[in-house]
């Protein structure tokens, strides 16, 4: 058996094996589908092929799973946003990212729209736990972007008055916005002109 598989117990007692990537994948689908509050354990067992019992056994409960696939989903599809940060100049980094967000959110092969974004918006009590980890979660990339930019402006990339915060928070807002856009049907070439047009007004 690989290391990637799980022998685990059915209800009725006969093993059951399944790959845990293959099945973490599937939930990570089915979160970014229907955000967090909207996925139910019968979604989840549903969608990776196994029973409650397995799922508890390889990946603990509904919140560790959550967090699991929100990994996954960081490193893997959306691993676009930190490698964007390499990029020579803000403008390319701003313009990675939401070029980023148009092809994932546009990709036929996934749910459209954003995991986070979903996620975030269907948990609609700030005090709730897993809400306010979907926040640190933003505030983490806020802060990335924060930084580079504040050292594209010591570079002399960005004008001296330029406020680094500010732009992370309206390249997230952007970003989420097309994201929604795509969840609701927006097609690829309407979310490239949302980009363009935020793209002239980057500070030159």
């Amino acid at each position: 058996m690989s290391m990637k598989q799980e022998k685990t117990t059915a209800a009725i007692g006969r093993p059951r094996e399944f790959d845990t990537d293959e099945a973490l994948n599937r939930a990570m689908h089915v979160f970014w589908r229907k955000g967090y509050l909207g996925t139910s354990l019968s979604d989840l067992t549903e969608a990776m092929g196994i029973n409650r019992p397995s799922l508890y056994a390889a990946f603990g409960n509904k919140e560790s799973l959550f967090r699991k696939a929100l990994d996954r989903y960081t490193n893997g599809p959306s691993a676009y946003v930190y490698e964007a940060l390499k990029e020579p100049t803000a403008r390319r980094v701003v313009e990675r990212i939401m070029q980023g967000v148009v092809d994932l959110g546009t990709d036929s092969r996934n749910p459209p729209g954003c995991l986070w974004v979903h996620s975030t918006l269907s948990c609609g009590d700030p005090a709730d736990p897993m809400a306010q980890e979907l926040s640190a979660y933003r505030a983490s990339i806020e802060a990335s972007l924060c930084k580079r930019f504040e050292q594209a402006i010591s570079e002399g990339d960005l004008p001296v008055d330029s406020d680094p915060a500010a732009l992370a928070r309206f390249v997230l807002t952007v970003n989420c916005g097309m994201s929604v856009l795509a969840a609701t049907g927006a097609n690829r070439e309407e979310l490239l002109q949302v980009v363009e047009t935020a793209l002239r007004s980057w500070p030159q």
